[in-house]
């Protein structure tokens, strides 16, 4: 999600939830994005549906491919920009279990994502991993066009 203030554009980024990215911050915030099973949904679904649990904000009706990048570790990450707004402190994320301390035994509940925050894209490419740096670039050449996001894509399943 992108928003524009005072003609410059800010994109919404969030952090990691759980222990491991607890003390993380330079490099270490994301876009809502997730795993799909591709036979059940389509990538573009999945970004829909992930943002939504992500975040808990209205998902957008108009979108613009940003294309695909390939992390360290190997996965494929598909990002689609839209605009929108949205406040970070009514940020509602889903949870995931996780053993902690490691080998324990003992299940830990923690939120997918902590917090939100609307960035610049230049702080963007701060506190962005590594990997997701091109999309800001990416987002940066449509807007300088002067296009705006691509056609209604209705979505698939009736909500």
């Amino acid at each position: 999600m992108y928003r524009r203030r005072s003609g410059r554009p800010e994109v919404l980024l969030v952090h990691p939830g759980g222990p491991f990215w607890a003390k993380r911050d330079e490099g270490a915030w994301t876009f809502p994005k997730g795993e799909y099973d591709p036979a059940t949904e389509n990538a573009l679904e999945a970004a829909r549906r992930e943002f939504a649990e992500e975040t808990g904000f209205a998902v957008g009706t108009r979108f613009e491919a940003l294309g695909e990048a390939r992390q360290r570790s190997g996965k494929i990450v598909s990002a689609w920009a839209f605009e929108g707004d949205g406040d970070p402190a009514a940020l509602v994320s889903n949870d995931f279990e996780l053993e902690w301390p490691p080998r324990s035994g003992k299940k830990m509940r923690y939120p997918e994502v902590d917090r939100a925050a609307w960035l610049t894209t230049t702080a963007a490419r701060t506190y962005l991993l590594d990997g997701l740096r091109v999309f800001i670039d990416r987002l940066e050449a449509l807007l300088a066009q002067g296009q705006p996001p691509g056609p209604a894509v209705p979505p698939s399943h009736p909500s």
